[in-house]
């Protein structure tokens, strides 16, 4: 196993749309699967959810964890984490990201799964029935990865 550059690291980001959040709530540890897109022009990752757990562990503690694995085998894998810190968004701001956040994951399943996917539903399974999404930012202020081949 090696460590792998920060520009590396970036790239499993750039090519990758979900990965596992950890975070803290009431002094323990948690982790959840995520739908994410890697913004290069801020350098954030932007995603989305709905009241709840998560969102209130995240107002309350902002910083957080995400590793975004790309696992071929035992011997022949590679991940990247960011170490980095929550910020909800609300107003233009967030429909701006939202609007970013679809048509990147939309145009990274193209490129890697040749699918043309046109609603949010088709790549995540969050509902709107608990109320209108809260967009939200991890901004990045550490990266780091690892790379496994043999």
């Amino acid at each position: 196993m090696k460590e792998i550059s920060v520009s590396e690291s970036t790239g499993i980001l750039r090519k990758n749309y979900t990965g596992h959040l950890a975070y803290i709530s009431d002094g323990k540890p948690y982790v959840v699967p995520i739908t994410y897109y890697f913004d290069p022009e801020d350098n954030t990752l932007i995603s989305y959810t709905t009241e709840g757990h998560k969102v209130n562990a995240l107002r309350k503690n902002s910083s957080v964890s995400l590793v975004v694995e790309e696992i071929h085998s035992m011997v022949n894998w590679e991940s990247a984490l960011v170490l980095g810190e929550f910020e909800e968004l609300d107003g233009e701001k967030a429909k701006e990201k939202l609007h970013t956040f679809i048509e990147g994951i939309k145009g990274i399943i193209h490129r890697q799964e040749h699918k043309n996917v046109e609603f949010i539903n088709e790549f995540s399974s969050k509902s709107y029935s608990r109320g209108n999404p809260i967009i939200y930012i991890i901004k990045i202020l550490e990266i780091t990865g690892r790379r496994r081949e043999t």
